[in-house]
């Protein structure tokens, strides 16, 4: 029995052999080319439901239609797996943390707000693993940290473009601030704006709070009025703006807006109706700018979608910063041969004259983005380009 045993076993592996030698021969996938074919895993975290899923549903097609750009890297296909964080900072942390561990994910693309970032950090941190936000705009993002990344400007930047636009080109002199403490973004904003205002000669009349999911503001409002303010200067998301706009014009009050890269959602026309005519806002991104053989091909992918049915929203900056953080990773692979997260955190740090969707990227060892940021403003309920403000 132990002899038959034995006798079937070395025919067996006899046979084994001479499989994988004719598979040598016939170039049939052996066990090394088939793991060379094994999927990258990339994750990617957003914003899908929520307050603030808009940006997560942008961010997301950007990354898809820059996935179907470039499918592959080093020769084998990179697998996007999405995790919803519900715009909240736990289920983010919770959705990084299954995407490292359990999905063998190689880099974080993600999230699309400062709080839900600042939450993700320290896991990338520790796993030594790159995470690349498409929008989160606040300084702690990346500060202190090795392996946190934006390709967006800062908000010490943003909010010192929308002071110098308020107090050059708007005239403005006295400006109300009206600031959803709930949000790091919104107060980190608020502040670099308010510090730039009363530099350049400009007065803050009036300072109120509100909440993410306020409806009434009609006590903020009345405060902003009796300040004689020439500007109200919102520095939040695009539902606490489109509510303001439209209770500013019930009430009567006629003042000048300006907003951040928040508001750059198509929600903002579709709740602030007529309200939001005119309202302005720094952003990263108009389709105007589009430049460069990576942009026009999104562009034209976007169209196309658009033309089909499949899209009904134009293309924002949310769609073009997803696009580009999935196409900075790609391009930082190449350039380290690698997907091990040391080597792709020196390649990340060295992005340098990388023309994405948005434009021109170089990153530096502090994980920012520097680049322009342009202001928009809602004509006949779309965005129009006013100018660009250059670092």
């Amino acid at each position: 029995m132990r002899r038959g045993f034995g006798f079937k076993n070395r025919c067996l592996a006899t046979a084994a052999a001479i499989l994988a030698i004719c598979g040598l021969l016939w170039g049939a996938p052996t066990g090394h080319a088939q793991a060379a074919k094994k999927p990258i895993v990339v994750g990617v975290v957003l914003p899908m439901t929520g307050p603030v899923a808009a940006y997560g549903q942008m961010c997301w097609l950007g990354m898809q239609i820059a996935h179907d750009m470039e499918p592959t890297v080093l020769g084998r296909p990179v697998k996007l797996v999405l995790a919803d964080n519900k715009s909240d900072n736990v289920e983010a942390a919770n959705a990084t943390s299954r995407l490292l561990k359990k999905e063998g994910a190689i880099a974080i693309l993600g999230p699309a707000t400062s709080g839900r970032a600042l939450a993700v950090a320290p896991l990338a941190e520790k796993a030594q693993r790159p995470v690349i936000s498409p929008t989160a705009t606040n300084p702690l993002v990346t500060q202190g940290k090795k392996y946190a990344f934006r390709v967006c400007f800062i908000d010490p930047f943003q909010g010192k473009v929308a002071a110098r636009y308020a107090y050059h080109k708007l005239g403005a002199r006295k400006a109300a601030v009206l600031i959803d403490v709930a949000q790091d973004y919104c107060v980190g904003l608020g502040n670099f704006f308010m510090r730039e205002f009363k530099k350049l000669g400009g007065k803050i009349v009036a300072q109120v709070k509100c909440n993410t999911g306020d409806q009434d503001f009609s006590a903020q409002l009345g405060t902003v009025k009796e300040s004689g303010a020439d500007l109200l200067y919102l520095p939040n998301y695009y539902t606490e703006d489109a509510l303001v706009a439209r209770q500013a014009k019930e009430l009567g009050l006629k003042i000048s807006m300006l907003s951040g890269d928040g508001a750059q959602a198509p929600e903002l026309v579709k709740i602030g109706g007529k309200a939001v005519e005119g309202f302005a806002f720094t952003a990263h991104f108009h389709p105007a700018g589009v430049k460069g053989t990576l942009a026009g091909q999104f562009k034209s992918i976007y169209d196309k979608m658009k033309r089909a049915g499949k899209i009904k929203e134009d293309l924002t900056g949310f769609h073009a910063l997803g696009a580009d953080t999935y196409l900075v990773l790609l391009d930082a692979i190449k350039r380290s041969g690698s997907i091990e997260g040391p080597k792709l955190r020196a390649a990340l740090a060295a992005t340098e004259g990388f023309e994405g969707v948005s434009g021109e990227i170089n990153i530096g060892p502090d994980g920012n983005a520097i680049k322009s940021a342009i202001i928009l403003k809602v004509f006949k309920g779309k965005f129009a380009y006013v100018t660009t403000m250059n670092p």
